[in-house]
């Protein structure tokens, strides 16, 4: 029979203040990490800036830049005055659809441990989630490159960022009706970038191909892009974006967890790489580079949905399988017309969906291919009748391509009155 412990008062307050000190400094190595991931995603804007102006001509870079500069300016305010609000209503949602409470404010307690059991602060929960819904409409912004009005582009952009994206991000991560079925997105294959990728898509068909990319007679034409150095740059400051977008999405600094989350990423990236080569090389016999660009960024987009619950070894074969994508992807919308001058429609869009669905096949965990099929779908419908209706809207009224003149000149000139070189 174990003998009673007798502590003192003045023990028991050392000991509390012990757990005190150690719950504090998990909360500030969570809260610390959170932003350092913040800021990782962040630099993935400066990614997206050098991949689409490396893919495109040099007599539009100019209006690339500025695209990307406005995107994430107007992408984090108009996230903080309306979206993030519809995104995550807290108990006023209905699954669906909620309306926005404008500036919220948590107050004193949502700076506190108390907010998230020690994770992070209200503030940082906020800006690493605008930093995701920014780079929702940077999708866009390739797959329209050399020929859309930046007016016209940055409204659109607004209204997607603003009420698109928040509301079927409120269906799985505001604890909204896809949450409730069991649909599994980690940080965003299908929330983030399919409905990107989706977006692209109806504004390119919108749009129509640039000029010259299709002969009279249906051949397509490439339009290779002005520099492989800095579409290549691009690509890898994506990848170590990408150590943000996932691993923050741990939300927290759990050691077990981020560690596996940055393994399943740099190896479903790599294997991306290997997809894109082996399929380009054998069935296209070209060694294309920008084929394994976007092959590491398929291989990035697939294992989004599913890099914490996916073993190692599948977290590769679903890299491979999304690089082997790519070509067979980019050569088809081609086919089909629907011109995506940096293939944001082949990586977002379609290897979004794969990823989501290969939660459902090799996801350890209570997952069920059906609920991810009827999740990755219902977040694309809705976001491509939304595009098409604000899209459609656009083009009927204020138009949506620049001139003919405009485009053969370069939209540097046409529309910003400057060039990217001297």
């Amino acid at each position: 029979m174990s003998e009673a412990v007798n502590i003192t008062q003045e023990q028991l307050d050392e000991l509390m203040a012990a757990v005190d000190t150690a719950q504090n400094g998990l909360f500030t190595a969570n809260n610390t990490w959170m932003l350092v991931a913040t800021a990782m995603v962040f630099i993935m804007h400066l990614g997206f800036s050098a991949v689409e102006s490396g893919f495109v001509r040099q007599k539009n870079v100019v209006n690339i830049l500025f695209k990307n500069a406005m995107i994430i300016s107007i992408g984090l305010l108009s996230y903080y005055v309306i979206g993030w609000g519809i995104m995550y209503p807290g108990d006023t949602g209905n699954g669906f659809f909620t309306l926005p409470t404008l500036f919220a404010d948590p107050g004193a307690e949502g700076q506190t441990v108390a907010y998230t059991d020690g994770a992070y602060t209200y503030w940082t929960d906020f800006i690493f989630q605008a930093m995701f819904a920014a780079t929702a409409a940077t999708i866009v912004s390739g797959a329209v490159a050399e020929r859309i009005k930046i007016g016209s582009f940055l409204l659109f952009a607004t209204l997607l960022v603003a009420l698109s994206y928040p509301i079927t991000g409120m269906w799985k991560w505001g604890g909204g009706w896809l949450d409730q079925m069991g649909f599994y997105d980690f940080a965003g294959s299908t929330l983030v970038h399919a409905c990107g990728g989706a977006a692209a898509l109806v504004m390119a068909f919108l749009l129509g191909p640039r000029k010259d990319k299709y002969t009279s007679t249906g051949a397509i034409k490439p339009i290779p892009g002005h520099s492989m150095p800095l579409a290549a740059i691009g690509v890898f400051l994506l990848w170590f974006g990408w150590y943000g977008f996932n691993g923050g999405s741990v939300l927290s600094a759990d050691p077990d967890l981020v560690s596996l989350v940055f393994t399943t990423t740099s190896l479903a990236a790599a294997a991306g790489a290997i997809g894109a080569f082996i399929v380009s090389s054998t069935v296209y016999k070209a060694l294309d580079l920008s084929m394994v660009l976007n092959g590491m960024l398929g291989g990035l987009v697939g294992i989004t949905a599913g890099a914490d619950v996916i073993p190692v070894p599948s977290a590769i074969l679903v890299g491979l399988i999304a690089g082997a994508i790519i070509p067979l992807s980019v050569v088809m919308f081609d086919k089909i017309k629907i011109d995506d001058p940096v293939g944001a429609t082949s990586v977002h869009l379609v290897c979004g969906i794969w990823g989501t669905l290969a939660v459902g096949i090799f996801g350890q965990g209570d997952f069920s291919f059906g609920t991810q099929l009827i999740g990755t779908l219902s977040v694309i419908a809705f976001t491509a009748v939304f595009s098409f209706i604000v899209g459609f809207a656009i083009k009927s009224t204020i138009g949506l391509r620049v001139s003919e003149e405009e485009e053969e000149e370069g939209l540097d000139v046409g529309e910003h009155g400057m060039n990217a070189y001297a």
